[in-house]
């Protein structure tokens, strides 16, 4: 008896999962890997709050660089410890969840010198995360759906050929992370490509375009900017899930819901909201506060 709960169990979640999407248009994404505290990446799925999770980061690559990814406390990539990944991944996808590489951050050392540089990173890429074979995959046998670009660091040159090389293999999904002020300064030429399915745009941290004690005009107007003027697939708004998940831009759960989502999600390209992090997420539950206004 057990054993069938255990596995009727991924029947549930996903039935849950596509009762809760079709009552709502919009999804939450969220980057897990940055802190041992937040849980797995299976009791992260497990939860059913999210549609996206971006895993984080390879933030070392490029230029003559080997690639190397940090998962903080989760594992390491140099025992292959990080393997043991792979029926996490493979948990999530089969409940519907895109699970993404997101390649930068915020710390690391990262930069594509040239054309044929980011030819060769698209290469490694797909071959050690993706659809290609390598006998050395960081993450195990499991096919990640895509690639997120969090670049914000080093040189601004090139990811927009990283993108046209990765969009040539079958199936990958991009996603990038630029901050609010448009356009990007390390995004906007890869944005232009009209090549990304999912853009979380970090309306944080940055004064300028993000809300601010009560204001919510800079954050609209910005958001109306990127929603009419960028080729994407779906655009997200991207927020710290607790007010010490970022310098600044922190809403409110409830003025989030009241004030900002019901004007928002009738724009075009509206894909919900992204959410730094799963750990700070964990703790504040702010995805259940908001999950049934998306």
């Amino acid at each position: 008896m057990a054993k069938n709960s255990h596995t009727f169990l991924p029947f549930l979640i996903l039935l849950f999962l596509t009762l809760m999407r079709t009552s709502h248009a919009g999804g939450i994404a969220t980057y897990w890997g940055q802190s041992s505290n937040e849980g797995t990446l299976y009791e992260t799925c497990a939860t059913g709050l999210y549609t996206h999770i971006n895993i984080a980061f390879l933030n070392r690559f490029g230029n003559g660089r080997t690639p190397e990814l940090n998962l903080a406390g989760h594992c390491n990539p140099s025992t292959n410890s990080c393997r043991k990944l792979s029926s996490d991944i493979n948990y999530c996808q089969s409940i519907g969840i895109k699970i993404l590489l997101s390649i930068g951050g915020g710390v690391g050392s990262y930069s594509l010198a040239s054309i044929e540089d980011a030819k060769i990173f698209s290469t490694y890429l797909w071959n050690n995360f993706l659809g290609g074979k390598s006998s050395s995959r960081p993450l195990g046998d499991a096919v990640l759906d895509g690639i997120d670009f969090d670049i914000e660091l080093g040189s601004t040159q090139n990811w927009q050929y990283l993108a046209q090389f990765l969009k040539e293999y079958s199936g990958v999904y991009l996603s990038g992370a630029p901050q609010c002020p448009i356009p990007d300064r390390f995004l906007g030429n890869a944005l232009a490509t009209g090549l990304f399915d999912f853009v979380w745009v970090q309306f944080y941290n940055n004064p300028q375009c993000e809300y601010y004690h009560g204001r919510i005009n800079n954050l609209l107007n910005s958001w109306d900017k990127w929603t009419s003027n960028v080729p994407a697939g779906e655009i997200f708004l991207g927020l710290p899930a607790a007010e010490r998940a970022a310098g600044s831009g922190f809403i409110p759960a409830n003025v989030l819901t009241s004030q900002i989502l019901p004007v928002i999600k009738d724009r075009s390209k509206y894909g919900g909201v992204m959410l730094w992090s799963r750990y700070f997420d964990k703790r504040t539950g702010y995805s259940n506060s908001i999950i049934n206004s998306l």
